[in-house]
């Protein structure tokens, strides 16, 4: 086997399409990359049936892993990690766990990703709670978010750590030796802000990191730091408020340019400059969040992920296992602790 070899447990039921997105994502995925490997888990007859109407299949790097159960996507986390073991989700985790597979992808339920994952295969040493990390456009390219709705409630230990895991995951994807950090906060002045985000401040001024300081939600999309550490409640917000700002302007600008012929007009005179606006801002360019702070690599599409965005979340899986994320991300924590001790 090739040294740069990915083994990926998809779970092909999650989302709100199943396999007629996941299957030929992956297919796509597998004919760009001739050293990866795909575990799809799933009700092997649905499975099946839609490779079935798919030419040139690699049977050779391409494995069905029969599970009997599916996570529905309101279903409580709780619940499902009690009562379905053999969900196609557990189950692709359950690969990890054991080494047969490198990473696992799911666009199902996040709550019962999140805890199934974090039941099953625990955390890093050094890492109190898991985060969500995910990526947003910006002016100068993109930025890595972080708490993006993982942890509600967070105390200053937790945003430090998010901040050290945020900066190694750029480090690692982007080869930058120091990424500037950013506390997301109401002011850029260090009086600004809850108790917890001015100790947390403290924190990661004295942690090593690149540390840039506070940070107001404008220079999210600046790029005024390429990781943004925030509390999840605070990051979902900001986030849940992006996509909808996102929805807003695309359809003003449809309703706008469909008013008259003359608009019309003006829209086909616009189309090239319409669409490279679109690429740059295109939220199925980003998809796929990283769960970080767990002894595995795992990743979380959004749910309504059409075949394009659920195939951003294979690379970027494959992307975190050969640049080695989860060792660089403890060898930094074993250093932090060897620093406080």
């Amino acid at each position: 086997m090739p040294d740069n070899r990915v083994v990926v447990a998809v779970d092909a039921m999650g989302g709100d399409h199943g396999p007629a997105v996941t299957v030929p994502a992956v297919l796509q995925c597998m004919a760009r990359d001739a050293d990866l490997e795909v575990v799809l888990v799933g009700i092997e007859s649905r499975i099946q049936e839609e490779l079935r109407r798919h030419r040139d299949v690699p049977v050779e790097r391409l494995h069905v892993h029969h599970a009997s159960e599916v996570v529905g996507m309101d279903e409580s986390p709780a619940l499902a990690m009690r009562n379905k073991k053999d969900s196609s989700m557990r189950v692709a985790i359950d690969l990890v766990k054991s080494a047969e597979a490198h990473a696992c992808v799911s666009a199902g339920n996040t709550g019962a990703l999140m805890a199934t994952a974090r039941f099953v295969l625990k955390m890093l040493p050094g890492i109190e709670r898991p985060a969500i990390a995910s990526e947003l456009p910006t002016l100068k390219g993109h930025c890595i978010v972080l708490d993006l709705g993982a942890n509600v409630d967070c105390t200053p230990q937790h945003l430090l750590q998010f901040g050290m895991m945020g900066a190694v995951l750029v480090a690692a994807m982007e080869q930058r030796e120091q990424p500037s950090v950013g506390l997301l906060n109401i002011g850029e002045e260090e009086i600004k802000g809850n108790e917890t985000v001015k100790q947390a401040a403290e924190l990661l001024r004295a942690s090593g990191l690149n540390f840039y300081g506070n940070i107001e939600g404008d220079d999210i999309y600046r790029g005024t730091t390429d990781v943004v550490v925030c509390d999840g409640f605070v990051g979902n917000v900001a986030l849940k408020t992006s996509e909808g700002l996102a929805k807003m302007i695309s359809t003003i600008l449809r309703e706008e340019f469909n008013r008259n012929w003359l608009t019309r007009m003006v829209a086909l005179m616009a189309m090239p400059v319409l669409n490279a606006f679109k690429r740059r801002v295109d939220p199925r360019r980003y998809n796929g969040a990283t769960l970080l702070g767990l002894r595995g690599v795992v990743i979380k599409s959004h749910g309504g992920a059409d075949r394009f965005a659920f195939e951003q979340s294979i690379i970027k899986a494959v992307r975190e296992v050969r640049n080695q994320v989860l060792q660089r991300i403890s060898e930094r924590m074993a250093i932090a602790h060897e620093d406080a001790a």
